[in-house]
């Protein structure tokens, strides 16, 4: 008989706006904050941060960060952030969100699953990468090979097993 499941990379846009919605209420009450005109903004594909400057965007990118953790977010979803100088000597931090598998990093999966594992077979499907063998021990260690992998660096998440 054979087992599969599916390679996804999708973000949980209600956690997502949960935690940013928990990060803009602690920093309502922050008295470090008081006064100071600080955005969070949810676009389709990034976050916006405006805030008075690099001490404080830190501040509410730690905030953030602690936000999406408690909810089950990986951190891998924030890519790398592009800072600004706005006006008013503001600044802006637009950080791009992390969403679905390129070829690239199918590429990546592939490999790394062929090399540890010579009887897997894997599918690509546009953004998604079935995975197939007979053995139930074999997938959950391809599971553990990606988690715990530093070459991918995008989140994954690994649905339909059966």
């Amino acid at each position: 008989m054979e087992h599969s499941f599916d390679i996804v990379s999708e973000i949980n846009t209600q956690e997502l706006t949960n935690a940013i919605d928990q990060t803009r209420r602690e920093l309502s009450v922050r008295y470090d904050f008081k006064g100071i005109n600080t955005e969070i903004k949810q676009e389709e594909t990034q976050l916006v941060i405006l805030t008075a400057d690099e001490y404080k965007l830190k501040a509410v990118r730690d905030i953030l960060e602690s936000k999406l953790l408690k909810r089950g977010l990986d951190l891998k979803i924030l890519g790398d952030s592009k800072n600004e100088y706005a006006s008013g000597g503001q600044i802006r931090s637009v950080i791009p969100l992390v969403a679905g598998i390129s070829a690239d990093k199918a590429k990546i999966i592939n490999k790394l699953i062929r090399e540890q594992f010579p009887k897997i077979r894997t599918t690509v499907q546009g953004e998604t990468i079935r995975v197939a063998g007979k053995n139930l021990d074999e997938l959950q260690a391809v599971i553990q090979l990606l988690k715990n992998s530093d070459k991918i660096g995008i989140p994954l998440q690994f649905i339909n097993y059966r």
